[in-house]
């Protein structure tokens, strides 16, 4: 075998490597769906330029004798530009014991490609789409090896859940709220309760059995799951999978519409919560319509919440309410920021009193409630008052962050890209109340900043395609005893 023949070989690995990176990358941040890749992604010029681009240009070069313009295109090109693309990305290929079981598994198809290759001598170059092969191999038996596995780890799950006879469940889920919810009940039940949650935004099927199987302690009392969902039928599965007695479903709202189309198909995919046979109680959002078809059984487990609630107060400085519990108000006190945040807090109070918690322990928890991170936290940063609420994603809960911030009686910048996954109607009415509140507004990304910046007029506008040079532009554009609000945040994919 000559050098350039070698040369070749490693050239052909290099390539199938740079589009396999770009191919798991992306699965990757849509939860190794290929259907959302192909059709929810929000730059599909990225697909155009490192994925059909390359294919295209090895496939044709193919028909000529010599490799010089592949050689070329790929250490000129390709391996730049996707090393580039990598580099630039803030939310970067994890390689986790999945994606390297699919590199793997798409290497040794390409091993044993090349092993054909040369003892087939005298390979037609009309046949160069073979080498592609080893890739989709990869892609079809990475799912089928992965499927298995997921069964398996299932089963460990419900036999792991089936002994643990006494454990009480708390599944939460909705629009938005969940993962405040989730934080606030363990904060609340913990000085009671052996309490464990799940992690972080856990809060899909993979990832609860994952931590099921690896985190719950069998001494565990409550284990609060938060349950999310992208499809019809995702929590239906997760509440096949717990069985749990306490459900909580939060506000219902125009959330990943691009997913669900309709509100009514959100709205019966949340309420697939209820499909428990061990439920006791589910905790429903009151404003949430619930439909003809829920079963009378069902419907008479339905508690609706915030029912009684009363002189609310929300400011920057924290949060105030008196809350009805056995026929009594009581007044709960929290440096939590925000006034829909009474409503998630309200339910964990709720619950926590069903569960035996002496109201006196609740006030004194709820006292001591720690913001979640990036969710309305109040900081001084270099003389400036900077508001993080880059994981907050929803309409409601952005315009109570500007609300916030109009309290602040001198100069108030704001950093958004405005509302993913969400309708035109509702970045609309996000940009007129930004028009009315900030003296300058930073619109990042370019999902939503032809519509923000259509509505957007009083304020000065800065536009950023992406967030590298965002730093750069807040130390030349901010000063003392500024506001910043950091409303949402969204990845460089989006």
């Amino acid at each position: 075998m000559s050098w350039l023949e070698i040369f070749d070989i490693v050239s052909r690995w290099i390539f199938i490597f740079c589009i396999s990176y770009y191919l798991i990358t992306n699965l990757q941040w849509y939860n190794y769906s290929l259907y959302r890749v192909i059709t929810k992604h929000h730059k599909q010029k990225w697909h155009f330029f490192h994925f059909v681009v390359p294919i295209c240009v090895f496939l044709i070069c193919g028909f000529y004798t010599q490799n010089i313009i592949f050689y070329l295109y790929l250490y000129v090109i390709e391996v730049p530009f996707i090393l580039l693309w990598g580099f630039k990305l803030d939310k970067k290929l994890v390689f986790t014991k999945r994606v390297i079981r699919f590199f793997a598994i798409c290497f040794a198809f390409v091993f044993f490609n090349e092993v054909l290759t040369v003892l087939s001598k005298n390979f037609d170059p009309s046949l160069r789409f073979l080498y592609l092969l080893p890739l989709l191999f990869g892609c079809i038996f990475s799912k089928l090896y992965e499927t298995l596995l997921l069964n398996r780890y299932t089963q460990m799950a419900k036999d792991k859940l089936a002994l643990m006879a006494s454990l009480r469940i708390i599944a939460v889920t909705g629009s938005f709220g969940k993962t405040s919810i989730k934080n606030f009940l363990y904060q609340i039940l913990q000085n009671k309760y052996t309490i464990y949650a799940t992690p972080r935004s856990v809060n899909t099927f993979k990832g609860i059995i994952d931590d099921i199987n690896k985190n719950l302690d069998f001494g565990t009392d409550i284990y609060v799951v938060e349950a999310g969902a992208r499809e019809s039928g995702d929590i239906k599965e997760i509440a096949s999978l717990l069985q749990q007695q306490y459900a909580i479903i939060g506000e219902v709202g125009h959330q990943h519409m691009e997913y669900f189309k309709t509100f009514d198909n959100v709205l019966q995919t949340k309420l697939e919560l209820l499909e428990s046979k061990r439920l006791k109680k589910a905790f429903v959002y009151e404003k949430n319509p619930i439909p003809e078809y829920i079963s009378a059984d069902k419907k008479a487990l339905i508690q609706p919440y915030p029912d009684d609630i009363r002189n609310v107060s929300a400011t920057l400085e924290g949060t105030s309410f008196e809350i009805k519990l056995q026929k009594q108000w009581y007044l709960f006190k929290t440096k939590v920021l925000g006034q829909f945040n009474v409503d998630n807090i309200s339910v964990a109070i709720i619950l926590a009193n069903a569960l035996k918690v002496p109201i006196e322990d609740i006030q004194k928890s709820v006292s001591k409630l720690q913001a979640i991170p990036h969710r309305l936290n109040l900081l001084n940063v270099n003389q400036k008052i900077i508001i993080d609420d880059s994981f907050n994603g929803n309409l409601k809960g952005m315009l109570e962050a500007i609300r916030l911030s109009n309290l602040y009686d001198k100069r108030k910048i704001i950093i958004t890209p405005g509302l993913v996954e969400s309708d035109p109607e509702s970045n609309i009415v996000l940009a007129k109340e930004i028009d009315k509140v900030f003296d300058i507004a930073i619109i990042t990304g370019e999902l939503n900043s032809k519509i923000l910046s259509a509505y957007i007029q009083r304020p000065q506008k800065i536009i950023l395609k992406d967030k590298t040079q965002l730093e750069n532009i807040l130390q030349g554009s901010t000063q003392k005893e500024d506001l910043i609000l950091f409303a949402n945040d969204a990845p460089s994919y989006i």
